[in-house]
């Protein structure tokens, strides 16, 4: 069984914590947008919605936990079984 190394899962736990931190932060700006559309908030000129920075900061949070640990936990995963031609039954 071949498994990633403890320093490999942390080097692509950090490289992943960055990446998931700005994705999850364009989603929330995403998510502030539809809320404001939702509830006809007042517009601000020149930029998404006037509380973007609220949803961008949860969801730059949210998604700087969540992509490392997803990330993380399939590297940890044992590999699945294959079949070799030969053992067919």
């Amino acid at each position: 069984m071949v498994s990633a190394s403890t320093g490999r899962q942390v080097a692509i736990g950090c490289f992943m914590a960055w990446i998931g931190g700005f994705s999850g932060s364009m989603v929330g700006v995403l998510v502030s947008k539809g809320v404001a559309y939702a509830t006809r908030a007042p517009k601000c000129d020149g930029i998404p919605t006037c509380d973007w920075y609220i949803y961008a900061a949860v969801g730059g949070a949210i998604g700087a936990l969540t992509l490392p640990w997803l990330v993380v936990s399939a590297l940890r995963r044992p590999p699945a079984p294959t079949e070799s031609p030969d053992n067919k039954t």
